[in-house]
């Protein structure tokens, strides 16, 4: 990621996060089960409690954007828990689509296509390094 996708993504991160946590992760729920009803039984926790889980990690990997080195391992292990609740390779497309569609509605008109192309590029850099450490663990089991 550029500097200039960093700042974006950043910056805008810091008015998402104004929202309250269940509100906000509500909202990318009911678009992911919208998209995709068959991923609900992946979720045992209440939406409430999924949604703070999903706004404090997100807002922990935004403020090390810039320092991703200092968070890959975290994101393996997250990618190796996402694994044992059955996510595949194809969920990664449909989250990050309810993402970046509940983006867009909590920041309305600061939602332009510079912030747009920022996030897809943070988004997809994650996402690869999860699929990447997933990867690796199937190769080694």
């Amino acid at each position: 990621m550029t500097q200039s996708e960093i700042h974006l993504v950043k910056y805008s991160w810091s008015v998402v996060e104004r929202i309250d946590p269940v509100v906000a992760g509500g909202i990318f729920y009911k678009r992911l089960f919208e998209s995709a009803p068959y991923l609900k039984p992946m979720f045992s926790e209440s939406i409430p409690v999924q949604s703070k889980k999903l706004m404090a990690m997100i807002g922990y990997v935004i403020s090390r954007l810039d320092k991703l080195d200092t968070i890959l391992e975290d994101i393996k292990g997250l990618a190796r828990r996402h694994a044992k609740y059955g996510v595949q390779e194809e969920h990664y497309e449909i989250v990050g689509g309810a993402l970046l569609w509940t983006l867009e509605q909590a920041l309305a008109n600061l939602f332009t296509v510079e912030v747009k192309q920022a996030w897809a590029t943070c988004y997809n850099l994650l996402a690869s390094a999860m699929l990447e450490a997933t990867a690796e663990t199937s190769e080694r089991a």
